[in-house]
């Protein structure tokens, strides 16, 4: 039986995940977990990547102290970010993060220059000012030089990736959110990408996930003490985690974490303008499938919460207080642009109830009362254009990832939507990029088979609407 190592890094965490066969369960261990902040760098919100790379060097010493020598590696992250290399493959630009706020007013910008018409009929992704194209529009408006000099364009996990290899690829799951990927030949757009004045030579070959990008660099092997084969997981981590949705019927998904992404999986993009309006998006999927879905904001909002009050609170915590407070019932539009990176998370979510006139949260069991309602109010909006836009009815939603331990949220889900809810599994992500890397190396014959093993393996939850409530397995 082959070890399989998944690198899953998130927005404010990482963990190296160690992953084995054994008849048809998969049986995971956690190997090492680390922090993932912003750091605010000349004069930017950035990732560090350096510390990130060297984390992920600890998690695979580790495994050598362990003497254990896993045979396979891949890498997930968040979607949109990216670096750019000159000619000697060097880094041109710090990691800038999505939130930075140097793309205010570039959606608008290349807006007049695409109209949003055709570039969600090319692309079919949703328009979210973080997008990857409005970065790179940024870049070329305020640092024209980088641009100049770029040879290669990265996205994170394909950057990681190349630091492991030394091939340089992008990954097609990652690809997709950048807004420049055509959603019919699911390849690079030149026509986007001239028309943007950007050149086009940056932008490699893209790969389908399972690809077999090679072995480590002979430094790294020296410094392991062993070698082993890097895999393309579904990099961009939502691709990975939808993997882990435990069931081939129809239905509901809401990757559950920073952010809540909710949709479906389908066969052919949907590009109507019906969908563009409702702001629904087309990424990439495992085997050339769309996730067509919406990008709501998710338990950022209580993450940002409790660090306003110093970590005083765990996320059970809010939970508990949250449900003391059954008569409070102010909510706030949680996609409001306002709660992207505010300085203070409770203070923005006092002023949005001060101004729509409605009761101002002052408890910290009201604020997350405030958010997980607003949450769901949202979740319930999506699940009727969702239905709306397919023409049909669903009977389940899954909840996957760290969110899906909210029982809270995940019961007022069930009520809500008068649907019954499954909660798990919880590491998604890191399952659906050890699965890939399975699949990769022959160990998994089907994704069908990958999803037997999903439920032979890890605990769900399900939630009844109306508060009935069962552990299954």
């Amino acid at each position: 039986m082959k070890y399989c190592l998944a690198v899953d890094i998130g927005a404010s965490s990482g963990k190296v995940m160690l992953g084995q066969l054994n008849s048809d369960r998969l049986l995971l261990r956690e190997i090492h977990r680390f922090d993932n902040q912003l750091i605010y760098k000349n004069g930017h919100y950035c990732w560090d990547i350096q510390s990130l790379f060297q984390e992920i060097k600890t998690g695979v010493k580790k495994c050598q102290q362990l003497g254990i020598s896993p045979s396979t590696i891949g890498i997930d992250t968040w979607a949109v970010d990216f670096v750019l290399l000159d000619e000697n493959d060097q880094l041109i630009t710090d990691a800038i993060a999505y939130r930075d706020p140097r793309t205010d007013g570039m959606m608008e910008k290349v807006l007049s220059i695409i109209s949003k018409e055709k570039l969600y009929g090319i692309t079919g992704i949703q328009f979210q000012k973080f997008n990857t194209i409005y970065q790179l529009y940024a870049v070329k408006e305020q640092d024209p030089e980088w641009l100049k000099r770029a040879q290669h364009f990265l996205m994170l996990p394909d950057y990681l990736h190349y630091l492991l290899t030394g091939v340089k690829v992008n990954e097609y799951t990652n690809a997709t959110s950048t807004q420049l990927v055509n959603v019919l030949s699911q390849n690079w757009d030149h026509e986007i990408i001239s028309k943007l004045g950007i050149n086009q030579r940056i932008f490699g070959e893209i790969k389908q996930p399972q690809t077999i990008l090679g072995t480590l660099q002979k430094e790294l092997v020296k410094e392991f003490g062993f070698d082993m084969e890097v895999i393309l997981p579904a990099s961009h981590d939502t691709a990975s985690a939808v993997i882990s949705v435990p069931s081939t019927e129809d239905t509901i998904y809401i990757s559950s974490g920073t952010w809540s992404l909710m949709g479906v999986v389908n066969d052919l993009p949907i590009c109507s303008t019906e969908a563009m309006e409702m702001n629904f998006t087309n990424e990439g999927g495992i085997n050339g499938q769309y996730r067509f879905l919406k990008n709501i904001m998710g338990l950022w909002m209580i993450e940002e919460v409790r660090r306003n009050f110093g970590h005083a609170y765990s996320y059970t915590d809010f939970m508990k207080m949250a449900s003391q407070f059954p008569d409070f019932q102010s909510l706030v539009h949680v996609d409001d642009p306002r709660f992207l990176k505010p300085e203070n998370m409770v203070e923005e979510i006092q002023a949005y109830c001060r101004e729509t006139n409605q009761q101002v949260p002052i408890h910290p069991g009201e604020i997350a009362k405030c958010i997980y309602d607003s949450l769901v109010d949202c979740y319930e909006n999506t699940v009727n254009e969702l239905e709306t836009i397919l023409g049909r009815e669903f009977k389940t939603i899954h909840v996957i990832g760290g969110g899906s331990q909210n029982h809270l949220l995940n019961q007022k889900l069930a009520d809500k939507t008068r649907k019954e809810v499954y909660a798990g599994p919880i590491e998604a992500t890191a399952i659906g990029n050890l699965l890939v890397q399975m699949l990769a190396i022959g160990e998994i014959d089907d994704v069908n088979k990958a999803k037997h093993i999903i439920k032979n393996s890890f605990e769900l939850k399900t939630y009844f609407p109306a508060k009935e409530f069962k552990e299954e397995r």
